[in-house]
């Protein structure tokens, strides 16, 4: 185990033994979901989260060694590092410790101290800074020929070297940066200029809160304003307890020399340390709300992925309208076009008769079993007129979230699948899979426009991409991918794959038909051991020769699940058939150098529901028929709702008036709530109370508390 893992192990408590697993196994090209699932002996039953902390503590000091590197260079280069500076530089435990040592060293601009060099005023300065008997006096450093013409200047170059001595103290930045972190406030005003049309940032046109206890959701709302030029921004913390704090490391006495150091440190706190630890402190809490947001963005990203699937039922997608009509898909049960077609419900009787006609007629056609309903402009009156059409009590009519629904209709993906077809109608169609399978349709999203994000264009596009990804990648992996059905965009996240090889197991399907087994992937071109190791157990094939090739049983593990059913006197599918075989199994019997307890109870566990999707049972939900815009809400009001936006402020649900409200996090529960999403989570069927409505500004507060 080296420094790096034993840094890990304490900072993560776990034990260094799984630290150096996890990073052998990630070396070797494991994924997270592949070492989670199938490692669990090697890592000591780490889960994603924490296989996913190490991974990037790891790339973390990575970075950290390679900056530190790029310093022992450039020092060599100029002939800087003695063995004292080698050795801090090699054992500076963080970025911000390893910086503050080079500062003295760093190639320097023309700074104001580097002039008062050349005037030959660094032996005033010296003799100043030490503040005792001082055997040179300033007129001694009066020499108009190079530009110091008075006593004063002679101080002035002396004060701005020893000002940058003081910016450069390592203990004095450490020293400050405590203080900056404990004491710093965050100071709002408005710009008087822009005050009108900022009117959104009017919480903050006067605001003030301690920077350690600002939420991290209310800075970002702030950096936005101060990015728009709506607000000026200023974190520090008091000034006069900054100068106190440096005063008492370098001011020593009352002399006319620790004056000279007063006036120092006092142009070193407010032109070079400020700044310099304000800019420090703004992207330490700016990375710790861009972490924050980028956790309820994903927290709420997997709730939409794993929402329940109605599963394969032939589906009618309708993408509302009023002027352009309603565009209306039919969908096999595998999610295929097999009709389109424009109606209008809205417009006028006649022609909401027509539309009427129309939809049972394809209803009966198509043995359609479910209407998806999108839940944009015309949604609710759309879905009034369905359900006006007493289709049978058997009929599923649903509202779908239909956001990105557009971006995706004119994507590459969309065109490439339906050439034939317009921007209205493949957004049906996605409409319609949404319902059916809402984690299959919405991987084709960039999850950025799915809608679920807090501050999300604010924070930090790389770290959210990545934090994104996992988040995709987690779910996919989890639910499992049908190798014959999946799409190219659904399997690129299946462990192992990506878009390269997920296109060319497209390509296999297409030219040769459907799978016969897992092993089969592996004439696929490009796709090696390795790869088939990191994906196999995650895909499935459904009435497969081999029924384990329709679980999450590892193919390298069948021949466990062979000799389980050889002894037991049966085949295979009898053993996943008869919970009674399995009962006699004694899994201790099967323990090896490789495979343990914990690979052997999921085994188990598989056989007895192979294939199973963790994902809940699926369940209609309607708004209230009476309320269809802001107009008919009224407080007091009960009405059914469905959570879109679950942040650390509150939740937002969609009650049916085409304008989600707000549920306060002090609204979320009768007890105290410290993170909303521990209460409620996207998707959710909730009932709300409407506490308050302002129809000017569109502005709806709710609550799920009881009185």
């Amino acid at each position: 185990m080296n420094q790096h893992q034993e840094i890990i192990a304490r900072e993560l408590q776990i034990k260094g033994g799984q630290v150096a697993a996890v990073a052998t196994l990630l070396e070797g090209g494991g994924t997270v979901p592949f070492i989670a699932r199938y490692r669990k002996e090697a890592t000591g039953l780490l889960d994603e989260t924490q296989i996913t902390a190490v991974r990037d503590r790891l790339l973390q000091l990575a970075e950290l060694d390679k900056r530190r590197q790029t310093i022992i260079t450039s020092l060599s280069e100029r002939d800087l590092l003695d063995p004292k500076l080698h050795q801090a530089v090699l054992s500076a435990p963080s970025l911000t410790t390893l910086e503050d040592i080079y500062l003295p060293h760093r190639p320097k601009r023309r700074t104001k101290s580097l002039i008062a060099r050349e005037k030959g005023l660094e032996p005033l300065a010296g003799a100043l800074f030490g503040q005792e008997k001082m055997p040179l006096q300033p007129e001694q450093f009066i020499n108009p020929a190079k530009g110091v013409t008075s006593v004063e200047e002679a101080l002035a170059g002396a004060r701005d070297i020893m000002a940058e001595w003081i910016n450069e103290a390592p203990a004095a930045r450490a020293g400050l940066r405590q203080l900056f972190a404990t004491r710093a406030m965050i100071v709002s005003r408005v710009v008087k200029k822009n005050q009108e049309a900022g009117s959104k940032f009017r919480d903050y046109f006067d605001w003030q809160e301690p920077a350690a206890k600002a939420p991290g959701h209310r800075l970002l709302a702030m950096l936005r304003g101060e990015n728009e030029k709506v607000l000026t921004l200023a974190i520090r913390p008091p000034e006069e307890a900054a100068l106190a704090l440096l005063a008492q490391r370098y001011v020593k006495g009352s002399s006319k020399a620790a004056a000279q150091v007063t006036l120092a440190v006092q142009e070193s706190y407010k032109r070079l340390l400020a700044p310099s630890l304000e800019n420090e402190l703004r992207t330490r809490l700016k990375e710790k709300a861009d972490q924050e947001a980028i956790k309820v963005f994903a927290g709420n990203l997997q709730e939409l992925l794993l929402a329940s699937p109605l599963g394969r039922k032939r589906v009618m997608a309708l993408d509302p309208g009023f002027r352009t009509g309603a565009k209306l898909v039919c969908l096999d049960a595998q999610g295929q076009l097999l009709h389109a077609a424009t109606i209008y419900p809205t417009l006028s009787q006649k022609q909401a008769q027509e539309a009427g006609r129309m939809v049972c007629d394809l209803c009966r056609t198509y043995c359609i079993e479910a209407i998806a309903i999108g839940n944009g402009t015309a949604g609710r009156e759309t879905e009034a007129f369905v359900r006006a059409l007493d289709l049978g009590p058997e009929m599923i009519i649903t509202m779908v979230d239909e956001s990105g629904a557009s971006i995706y209709s004119a994507s590459e993906t969309a065109r490439r699948e339906f050439p034939d077809h317009d921007l209205t109608v493949r957004g049906s169609v996605s409409i319609g899979r949404r319902l059916q399978d809402p984690l299959a349709e919405l991987v084709k999203l960039d999850p950025k426009v799915i809608g679920v994000g807090q501050y999300q264009h604010d924070v930090n596009q790389a770290a959210l991409k990545k934090g994104l990804d996992d988040t995709v990648a987690s779910c996919v992996n989890r639910v499992g991918v049908e190798l014959n059905t999946a799409s190219a965009e659904l399997l690129a996240h299946v462990s192992g794959l990506g878009p390269v090889l997920a296109g060319n197991i497209v390509q296999y399907r297409n030219d040769n038909g459907p799978f016969a087994s897992r092993a089969q992937i592996l004439k696929v071109a490009r796709l090696g051991a390795k790869a088939f190791e990191q994906c196999a157990g995650f895909l499935r094939i459904q009435g497969a020769a081999n029924p384990l090739d329709a679980s999450a049983v590892h193919p390298e593990r069948y021949k466990i699940v062979e000799e389980m059913a050889r002894e037991c006197g049966c085949r295979v599918a009898d053993l996943m058939a008869q919970p009674e075989i399995r009962q006699q199994i004694d899994i201790k019997r099967y323990v090896s150098a490789t495979v343990g307890l914990p690979t052997l109870t999921d085994i188990m566990a598989e056989l007895a529901k192979p294939g199973r999707d963790p994902r809940h049972s699926f369940i209609p939900f309607a708004f209230s028929a009476e309320i269809n815009t802001i107009h008919d809400l009224h407080e007091g009001m009960r009405l059914p709702g469905l959570i879109t936006n679950v942040t650390k402020f509150g939740a937002f649900v969609d009650i049916g008036v085409h304008q989600d409200g707000l549920i306060h996090i002090s609204q979320l529960a009768d007890h105290y709530v410290k993170e909303p999403a521990e209460v409620v989570k996207v998707r959710q069927q909730v009932m709300v109370r409407v506490l308050e409505v302002d129809a000017g500004r569109q502005r709806i507060s709710l609550s799920l508390k009881e009185g």
